[in-house]
């Protein structure tokens, strides 16, 4: 009877749907099966746990530190192309793309801290950055408002789409239809195109004036758009809509009664949920306001709603955060100053960091790590708590830029990382940058 027992617990320890749901409950990847790759759904469970164990225990001494220098010119948005995941001979690896003033778009090997791959020098300047890692593709977009997809393996480009209007914004959109690239221009405008042939697929006119934020929800359901002017009202389009356009119809979308939208931020785990930061007054004091959003029948017509769940105001006293992240849709996090603010979406305060002796210039934030760097030359990394447990953020490692050139100039300009690796832009003066790689030990 026994035996029996221990038989059937292992199968349902081996149930792989079992191992799915677990996964899908604690990560809000986009698309899991090019996670996957070869391991079953439990391996990736504990691969995935045992790496987020490592880097929230790491410390500065168990980082492998490499440093590019020479003539990158000033870097600009950066982005991971690939990372945790095996590579041909079995080694993990991540790869980050960077732009450059040079007017170049490059690749690194993070662990190896070496360039492997550079675009041709691209006329007019690439001015936005994206990337979809499970495609090991990059996007960029010029001064001129033309697109171009890179395999950045290859010395041209895949495809091109030229939108001739300025672009501000750039969005990638990994849905169970495929994958799309939203593009967001100077003249209000929102264009869709498939990945990776760059085909439009729609085209909306959504302001007056420029569309600055993009940002699909993680469940692929929404997408927000917004400008930062004053008098643009944020809205929410039913991304359905967008990849399959009704001829003669306008997509389906809803505007938020909440202008002077500065930022914004989807819950990873309330994937209806999104919170703006926005500045009012002449002050320019800041705020927060979150809203949950659902689709309706009404009339025989579907419609969008938008319930407004919290709101408040910064203090007077307390200088306005430049950026913002988001946790389990209750908690969200900003620097204001040397300091790194915790706070409820309702206002109320529940943690404050002092990691930094100087003004934090740069956060980073996703569903599990958030990062912040300082004019002191240095970055911190914290972790979300797993499920919104006390205390929702972890103060995790600092790390100080120790690399070869030690010009006071030299600040940590802006950071990003994954669960093997953290990469930072160490600018030195308005001509130059140093790319700095921390690798962990596997």
């Amino acid at each position: 009877m026994r035996i029996m027992v221990f038989q059937e617990w292992n199968r349902v320890a081996e149930n792989d749907h079992l191992w799915r749901n677990l996964c899908l409950k604690k990560w809000s990847f986009c698309n899991f099966s090019k996670c996957l790759g070869s391991q079953t759904w439990k391996q990736f469970f504990f691969k995935q746990t045992k790496q987020e164990y490592q880097m929230a225990l790491a410390q500065p001494e168990d980082f492998i530190f490499k440093e590019a220098t020479g003539n990158l010119g000033i870097l600009g948005p950066m982005a991971y192309l690939s990372g945790n995941g095996p590579t041909m001979g079995g080694r993990e690896k991540s790869i980050i793309c960077t732009v450059s003033s040079k007017h170049m778009l490059y690749a690194w090997d993070v662990q190896e801290g070496t360039m492997i791959w550079s675009s041709p020098v691209q006329q007019p300047s690439i001015t936005h950055l994206a990337t979809l890692p499970q495609m090991h593709l990059a996007f960029t977009v010029d001064l001129e408002g033309t697109v171009k997809v890179w395999n950045c393996q290859d010395q041209d480009a895949l495809a091109t789409f030229p939108v001739s209007q300025a672009c501000f914004s750039l969005e990638v959109c990994l849905t169970k239809d495929g994958p799309f690239l939203m593009v967001g221009n100077s003249e209000g405008d929102i264009y869709t195109l498939t990945v990776p042939e760059l085909r439009g697929v729609s085209k909306v006119h959504a302001f007056k004036y420029t569309v600055d934020l993009l940002h699909c929800s993680p469940d692929k359901k929404w997408v927000f758009a917004s400008g930062t002017h004053q008098n643009i009202l944020p809205r929410v389009f039913f991304t359905e809509c967008l990849l399959k356009p009704s001829e003669g119809k306008s997509p389906l979308s809803l505007s938020i009664p909440f202008s002077s939208c500065c930022r914004a931020c989807w819950a990873p785990r309330r994937t209806s949920r999104i919170t703006l930061m926005y500045r009012r007054g002449s002050s320019k004091k800041t705020g927060f306001t979150t809203f949950d959003l659902m689709t309706e029948r009404t009339g025989g017509r579907t419609v969008i709603q938008a319930h407004q769940v919290a709101t408040f105001l910064l203090p007077v006293h307390m200088e306005s955060p430049i950026w913002m992240g988001a946790s389990d849709g209750n908690m969200i996090v900003f620097e204001s100053g040397p300091y790194l603010f915790l706070f409820t979406i309702s206002g109320h305060q529940l943690q404050r960091f002092e990691d930094h002796q100087r003004t934090i210039g740069n956060l980073w934030a996703d569903s599990l790590h958030v990062l912040t760097t300082s004019m002191d030359d240095s970055l911190h990394v914290y972790m979300w708590e797993e499920e919104g447990r006390y205390p929702y953020l972890k103060s995790c490692c600092h790390l100080e830029h120790i690399g070869s050139d030690l010009t006071p100039s030299c600040y940590v300009s802006k950071a990003i990382c994954d669960n093997m690796s953290i990469v930072c832009v160490v600018s030195k003066n308005r001509e130059s940058s140093i790319l700095v790689m921390y690798s962990l030990h596997t």
